[in-house]
């Protein structure tokens, strides 16, 4: 089989991992891998590289994609839908394997129903796409954004202060709630729950009157805030709002100062968490579901994606994968709140 190999969305650790494993285990194959760059752009635009075993033997240490990546979506524009569809004519491409989230993924799907063999890998380090347990690049950013919140904390207690963490999470709040819970915030924000500022503030005064006078509160970027939202205007081929316009770490911060009575202080991460290197479970978790995406399609399982489920690789529909996304329960919201003393 000749593959074509992209990485397209938001760059995190593990998609070099994933790079290496799809090469690794197309050579027990005999397959030859093409490897796309910038994404679905570089289908739109023909832009090629070999990828071989010299290229990727290195690269499992390394974060960020050796193949570049975008949020190009080649079914916005008609003539970009048929470049594409072109290109993995002439470059005799018989698979397209996908390593990426929601948006990368959903344009796999659109793709296979119209004939194109597709496999995808599940990316983001979100952490919100259905049908996996887990995506590569979700635990090295809850590494990093920990790795802040303890040093944040430190600051806070030494100056009686509250510091508000600003992380990635655009419809889920998966890195807020496990940086929120390895790093002892004293409250947590995410998209999923309604902001309830009293409620919040509330719990921050109590925590005065027993004698803390500092304290975290971790908050997901995409919670909805109607004072900020009105600053929300650039869009991404995708349709989402470009988050860091919003200033929602910037309106909590306020809010408490004013409300709480405790001087803030706001750390904004942003992108901060994607890059370095991945941890090792991301690492093993990548390597695993490109051995695997490689798999499927030697078994003709296209319009699938690898996914880690009950501690199992094996290969789900693509369609389920993103007909909706994977957000926190508010079951287990409701039950980290018992940490808020």
């Amino acid at each position: 089989m000749r593959l074509g190999v992209l990485t397209g969305g938001g760059d995190c650790p593990g998609l070099n991992p994933a790079l290496r494993a799809v090469v690794m285990r197309a050579m027990d194959f005999g397959d030859e891998c093409v490897g796309i760059k910038l994404g679905w752009g570089g289908l739109i635009n023909g832009d090629t590289v070999p990828l071989t075993i010299d290229v990727v033997d290195d690269i499992i240490s390394r974060g960020g994609t050796i193949l570049e990546s975008s949020r190009t979506n080649p079914f916005k524009r008609e003539q970009d839908l048929q470049a594409t569809l072109d290109h993995i004519q002439e470059l005799k491409l018989d698979v397209i394997i996908a390593l990426g989230g929601e948006d990368t993924l959903g344009v796999a799907h659109k793709l296979f129903k119209l004939g194109v063999h597709t496999v995808g890998v599940p990316k983001t380090m979100d952490n919100d796409l259905n049908r996996t347990d887990y995506t590569f690049g979700f635990d090295s950013a809850v590494q990093v954004a920990t790795d802040a919140a303890d040093r944040l904390r430190d600051t806070a207690r030494s100056h009686r202060r509250v510091m508000v963490l600003e992380v990635m999470g655009r419809h889920a709040g998966w890195v807020a709630l496990e940086t929120g819970v390895a790093g002892g915030a004293d409250w947590i924000l995410i998209p999923e729950e309604p902001l309830d500022l009293d409620e919040m503030c509330g719990h921050l005064g109590k925590l005065r009157e027993r004698g803390k006078h500092h304290g975290l509160v971790v908050v997901s970027e995409g919670v909805e805030v109607t004072e900020a939202d009105h600053t929300a205007a650039h869009t991404d081929d995708f349709g989402h709002v470009v988050l860091r316009e919003r200033g929602v770490g910037e309106f909590v911060a306020k809010e408490i100062e004013e409300r709480a009575g405790f001087e803030t202080r706001l750390a904004v991460l942003g992108h901060i968490v994607r890059g370095g290197a991945p941890t090792a479970f991301d690492r093993m978790l990548a390597t695993r579901l490109g051995i695997r995406a490689v798999d499927l399609a030697h078994e003709g399982k296209f319009g699938y994606m690898a996914s880690l489920t009950n501690n199992q690789y094996v290969g789900v529909p693509l369609e389920q994968a993103v007909a909706e996304l994977k957000t926190v329960p508010h079951e287990l919201y409701q039950e980290i709140k018992t940490l808020f003393k």
